[in-house]
């Protein structure tokens, strides 16, 4: 095993978790779960069969991560976040078919306890505030707060608000690293290292 497993934590014949990974306490992994390397599962993760967690994820105590569910490398999920699977559900009524697709891509943060509502996709490095109820699409370096979500400003990747308009022609460079983002209208892109 080139990974940490506490002994409470359960993980299914097949599960593949990924070198210096960590499986904290009570944690359970199912057989199909995809897991890469260095990612952290924390007290009271669950992780579903159909599931992709990134390298370098972080995933906080007591988050289900359910079938459909894709993290790209570096995201982080915040303590009691939720996921989401089926949009309409009913105890009495079998959807298993009807399970959407959720795609999180790299970097990107979701805070405390807010709400992923199944079948959206969101962007590179966005960052999704505690509490958030995300129903829709979020565009690359968003910020979103607010139940339903909505967009309040923009991320840079080092996890600070720049300091640009909601839209427009613009640029702001991170006060952190120096780098510095485009404003295309109403998308924001890095510019590559010169």
């Amino acid at each position: 095993m080139n990974h940490y497993q506490h002994p409470s934590a359960i993980v299914d014949d097949g599960a593949q978790i990924g070198e210096g990974s960590r499986v904290w306490h009570f944690v359970h992994v199912c057989g199909a779960a995809r897991i890469g390397k260095g990612v952290s599962l924390g007290q009271g993760v669950f992780v579903g069969n159909k599931v992709v967690i990134g390298d370098y994820c972080k995933i906080q105590n007591n988050v289900s991560v359910y079938d459909n569910v894709t993290l790209e490398e570096g995201v982080f999920c915040g303590p009691s976040m939720v996921f989401t699977n089926v949009y309409n559900p009913r105890s009495l009524i079998e959807r298993k078919d009807q399970f959407r697709d959720t795609l999180v891509k790299k970097g990107a943060t979701l805070g405390a306890n807010c709400t992923i509502v199944c079948g959206v996709t969101i962007g590179e490095f966005a960052f999704v505030g505690a509490g958030a109820v995300i129903n829709k699409d979020v565009p690359a370096y968003a910020l979103m707060v607010g139940v339903p979500a909505r967009q309040i400003g923009w991320m840079s990747e080092f996890g600070e608000q720049l300091d640009l308009p909601l839209e427009g022609e613009s640029s702001a460079p991170c006060i952190h690293t120096g780098a510095r983002y485009v404003l295309n209208g109403k998308v924001l892109q890095k510019e590559p290292a010169a």
